[in-house]
């Protein structure tokens, strides 16, 4: 089970507005087959308007004019922002494309914006097609039914949102300013780059961020995170569970300087770069199981040569298996493990292209890797024949100031007057490696629309959560007393000022209070 909650400034206009806002979302306004119409734009309406009309479309809710970029570094009459045009694709180069021979990592490089972690986000797009064409949906193109008009979708707190944008982009001396493709011709990844900015409110409130953050509003999934220094020792079956459930899982490693960023080990692992993690498997090695983990850099190559990698030599026959990576120069490495273990597996597991894909010892990965990102997703995001995916129950509430924001437990006066939900696990694990008497669930806290606010001088709030156990009438609010004499049964690792935080918690079937 998982429960999402949203806290945030809520505003409504009036107690009709709201009703009628509820009853279209119980006839399915938000879902991925009906996304809400960000500032009621209709893609088709408008596209069909502009080809009748034989004009290009101009975005008004987002027009090409400076405030669009930003407000600080790239505020109107800015150094960065000095010189910068507007101009479409069909104004670049002579033949655009929208796509070209599918959506690739190389689609994706950055600009003069600090948004790499949500390019790391778009580049993990482009590994699940499906889920890829969720946010970047069919039928668009330079060609038929061209009209300077594009749309994407995204997820936000809770449903999902049809984002309309024109394709002026911004230029700085003839080129792109932020994301553009290697090739220079294709330009969904900036086009949608764009509607994130939108949504948003302007290209430069997307700087600074966490790739999970890219993964929720690019799936609706929850996420949590795993510093592998201090990993819990089923992290194992975890991973199998999330692979299992069609999760996303990125890892990295961290960087002490900026020197570091994307700097190749000795065994050709790139420093503060967004791995995927793309399965799982046990083999019979030397007469113990060997956990293995597979891995993919986005890159398309520089692959890890230590042990397990898919690069190597003769077998116990004297077979030759050899495969060559490109890592700058097409090199060999020799990985004798792969000699111990039965042909037939390793036949099957062997990657035999030169993808990026490479496998490595659980045992490794714990080592060399420092965090690990896992987002879940929901039954609404993944394929119509996944068996097994996680239920989600969503609250939304606010913080308001001498109302209902009572800060954390350091504030025993107030705390109780925080906005609080009850909830009900009903039923244990049904996991035979799992002996204990508990149900596992995911417990994620986000604030609405921070990024927003950034122009105002506003940012992140300090956010956390505490889970106490609790009998008693759904609708009471508990007052201060209970708060003083109940410890909590569980709670987030840290109060911090981030979009969500998230905890993995595993607590015997009762009521809970969140």
């Amino acid at each position: 089970m998982r429960y999402r909650l949203t806290e945030g400034r809520l505003q409504f206009g009036g107690i009709s507005s709201r009703i009628h806002r509820d009853r279209l979302k119980a006839e399915g306004l938000g879902t991925k087959e009906q996304a809400v119409k960000f500032v009621n734009q209709d893609f088709e309406f408008l596209r069909q308007q502009c080809v009748e009309s034989g004009r290009l479309f101009e975005d008004p809710c987002f027009p090409a004019e400076p405030h669009s970029l930003g407000f600080k570094e790239l505020a109107p009459h800015s150094s960065k922002t000095r010189g910068v045009k507007w101009m479409r694709p069909t104004e670049l180069v002579q033949d655009p494309q929208f796509i070209l021979e599918g959506a690739t990592r190389t689609d994706i490089c950055q600009g003069a914006l600090g948004d790499c972690w949500l390019l790391a986000a778009i580049a993990s797009l482009t590994l699940n097609e499906n889920v890829l064409h969720r946010v970047v949906p069919h039928g668009q193109s330079f060609k038929d039914n061209y009209a300077g008009i594009f749309h994407f979708q995204f997820w936000q707190f809770g449903e999902w949102v049809d984002v309309v944008i024109d394709d002026r982009l911004p230029v700085k001396d003839g080129e792109l300013m932020f994301v553009h493709s290697a090739e220079g011709t294709e330009f969904w990844s900036a086009l949608m780059e764009k509607a994130y900015a939108k949504i948003n409110g302007s290209y430069e409130a997307l700087s600074g961020g966490s790739t999970t953050e890219g993964f929720e509003d690019f799936t609706g999934g929850v996420s949590e995170m795993y510093e592998l220094r201090n990993a819990p020792r089923d992290l194992y079956r975890i991973i199998a569970k999330a692979l299992e459930r069609g999760s996303l899982l990125g890892c990295s490693i961290d960087i002490t300087s900026a020197f570091d960023m994307e700097a190749v080990t000795f065994k050709k692992l790139v420093k503060g770069h967004a791995y995927s993690v793309t399965g799982l498997n046990q083999v019979n090695y030397r007469g113990r199981m060997e956990k293995l983990i597979r891995i993919r850099n986005p890159w398309g190559q520089v692959e890890w040569t230590g042990a397990w990698s898919d690069k190597y030599g003769l077998d116990s026959q004297g077979h030759g298996h050899q495969f060559f990576s490109q890592c700058f120069l097409c090199a060999l490495y020799s990985s004798s493990e792969w000699n111990s273990i039965e042909p037939s597996e390793r036949e099957k597991m062997c990657c035999r292209r030169e993808d990026g894909e490479f496998w490595m010892s659980f045992s490794d990965f714990l080592r060399q890797f420092s965090r690990l990102e896992i987002c879940n997703l929901t039954a609404d995001t993944l394929s119509k024949n996944t068996t097994s995916f996680w239920n989600t129950v969503k609250f939304d509430g606010t913080w308001r100031r001498g109302s209902t924001a009572g800060g954390c437990r350091n504030h025993p006066n107030t705390f109780w007057i925080n906005p609080q939900f009850k909830i009900t696990l009903l039923e244990e694990d049904d996991d035979p490696e799992d002996n204990d008497v508990a149900c596992s669930f995911l417990v994620a806290l986000m604030q609405k629309d921070r990024r927003r606010y950034r122009k105002q001088g506003q940012d992140m709030h300090t956010i956390g959560f505490a889970i106490y156990e609790f009998k008693g009438c759904q609708g009471l609010h508990l007052k201060k007393d209970f708060f003083l004499k109940h410890s909590s049964c569980a709670r987030s690792e840290t109060f911090i000022n981030l979009r969500e935080v998230s905890a993995r918690l595993h607590l015997p079937p009762g009521e809970y209070l969140v």
